[in-house]
């Protein structure tokens, strides 16, 4: 009985990858949402407001925490984007 088991199983795998197959060849190419040539202004863009927030962050005075977390917070996202997009605009995709 394992033999024959052994057999079903590798004939569905390759129905499967034959539909596979099939579904890749009738789609559409990737297109990215964000043209590709506007991601280094991004990139620069979100990177300045990073630094800007941050200066602004060290000029706070400490008696407010919640203004400081929420710049900090902005700073830290708009930071993370904007390396993302420093990233794939020099051709690594991550």
């Amino acid at each position: 009985m394992k033999p024959f088991r052994w057999v079903l199983s590798v004939s569905r795998k390759s129905l499967l990858m034959t539909a596979e197959k099939t579904l890749h060849k009738s789609l559409p190419p990737f297109s990215p949402y964000v043209s590709t040539p506007l991601l280094p202004f991004i990139a620069l863009f979100l990177l300045s407001s990073t630094f800007a927030l941050a200066f602004y962050f060290s000029t706070l005075p400490k008696t407010a925490p919640i203004r400081e977390l929420g710049v900090a917070l902005l700073a830290s996202i708009l930071g993370g984007f904007g390396v993302v997009a420093l990233f794939c605009s020099v051709g690594v995709y991550v």
